[in-house]
């Protein structure tokens, strides 16, 4: 039988109020303290790196994670998983003039020659080629500043902000964009290493194309030729982490004379998902650096790291419901309603990736009163999981009944009751 939550006064809210802001407070700080602590262990080349939870999206670890940098051709991730939702892969592109006229690397497309769009995202992802970038944002979209609008919004509705796309291929690029202010400004083509690793994951856990991504990302060499059948092409995939350690599941380099070496990928080993992105991670010369970071960091995911499953049965209250029939339909008796946890069809159960020091909290929340009348299903508080003081999960409180109102006819009906029963 669940409890009954009798109503606070004021006081008392006051008093919860204060002592929830001290413990917010020094959780925050603590968890601070943690995230300086663990970054003290690493030693990365990167002068950007995050490390995520390729599962639930947390960051598990990150240096400089939320700087501003350009990107480079990890831009062709974006490009790759927009086209596939947005085109057919038998949708024949017709190359312009300003697609064939980009800088290598290129596939050497000319004007005229006509490709099958889904040939083009091999060339993207495994060559890497420039021109073929531009080709595909021109036959999805009409133009590629129509298709860099496209990459923008995608970006926001993933949740990268901090995102801007001026080109689908990566190139060092500027454009004028409207701030916060609504003010034009000029903006470069840039991300953060937590954005970048936040679209890897809506492209490899989240799209509805995530299968054909990394059928494309995975395959070792493809051959197509050009929509005539005159020129022929052969294309090898340049991603070699894949062969460099276990679980490596997919990823694209990337590099500019402004951005560096760069690179997004995703390692999957015992169950356990990981995202790494790396921005600057060093220049010619230095062409090894973004692997060694690659192994640095999964590495310290799966050595500090483990699934546990968090999830406790809440100790859930009776909610008072003013003007409520009670359960027994006494007129003079108090109506209470209980509740239970909505899973949203999920079941119960919460496994999460943790460190062994890291625990899981759980807050329960609830309206101290209601009104009659009152719906069986309406969301009346919530059951959250914070890790440093920060949700990781939460579900909505339902009530599990009706409760009627006790209005006039009810009133009336229930006196009636009373006459037939004597």
């Amino acid at each position: 039988m669940q409890k009954r939550k009798r109503r606070k006064n004021k006081a008392e809210r006051l008093f919860i109020l204060w002592i929830s802001l001290g413990l917010f407070l020094m959780g925050g700080q603590t968890g601070t303290a943690l995230a300086a602590q663990r970054e003290e262990q690493l030693s990365l080349y990167a002068q950007s790196a995050v490390l995520m939870d390729g599962d639930s999206g947390r960051i598990l670890y990150e240096k400089n994670g939320y700087e501003i940098l350009p990107m480079a051709s990890t831009t062709k991730i974006m490009t790759c998983i927009l086209a596939l939702e947005n085109g057919d892969p038998d949708d024949m592109l017709t190359v312009s003039s300003y697609a064939s006229s980009m800088p290598e690397v290129h596939l050497g497309v000319r004007e005229g020659e006509t490709y099958r769009l889904g040939d083009l995202l091999y060339s993207l992802m495994l060559e890497s080629h420039n021109d073929t970038a531009v080709v595909v944002a021109e036959g999805v979209a009409g133009s590629v500043e129509n298709f860099a609008a496209m990459m923008n919004q995608k970006a926001r509705d993933i949740g990268a902000y901090d995102t801007f796309f001026v080109t689908p291929n990566g190139l060092d690029a500027t454009a004028l964009c409207r701030n916060a202010d609504g003010q034009s400004e000029e903006r470069a083509h840039s991300t953060t290493a937590a954005d970048l690793a936040r679209i890897l994951r809506y492209c490899i856990r989240e799209s509805p194309k995530r299968e054909e991504f990394l059928e494309i990302t995975r395959t070792d060499a493809y051959q197509f030729t050009d929509g005539n059948g005159r020129r022929s092409f052969v294309c090898y995939n340049h991603n070699a982490f894949l062969d460099m350690m276990e679980g490596a599941l997919t990823g694209k380099t990337g590099f500019t004379a402004k951005a560096g070496y760069c690179y997004v990928g995703a390692v999957e080993q015992d169950g356990e998902l990981y995202i790494v992105a790396l921005l600057a991670c060093g220049w010619p010369g230095n062409k090894t650096y973004k692997w060694s970071d690659m192994r640095t960091l999964v590495n310290y995911g799966l050595e500090n790291y483990e699934y546990r499953d968090v999830w406790r049965e809440p100790e859930l209250t009776e909610i008072l419901v003013e003007e409520g029939v009670p359960w027994d339909e006494s007129p003079d008796g108090e109506a209470y309603v209980a509740l239970k946890a909505d899973y949203g069809g999920q079941g119960a159960g919460l496994s999460l990736l943790l460190r062994p020091d890291e625990e899981v909290t759980m807050q329960v929340q609830t309206e101290d009163s209601l009104t009659a009348p009152v719906q069986a299903g309406t969301a009346v508080g919530s059951v959250t999981y914070l890790l440093d003081g920060e949700a990781v999960r939460s579900y909505n409180l339902i009530t599990v009944r009706d409760v009627e109102k006790r209005d006039y006819s009810w009133y009336l009906r229930y006196v009636w009751k009373l006459l037939l029963a004597q």
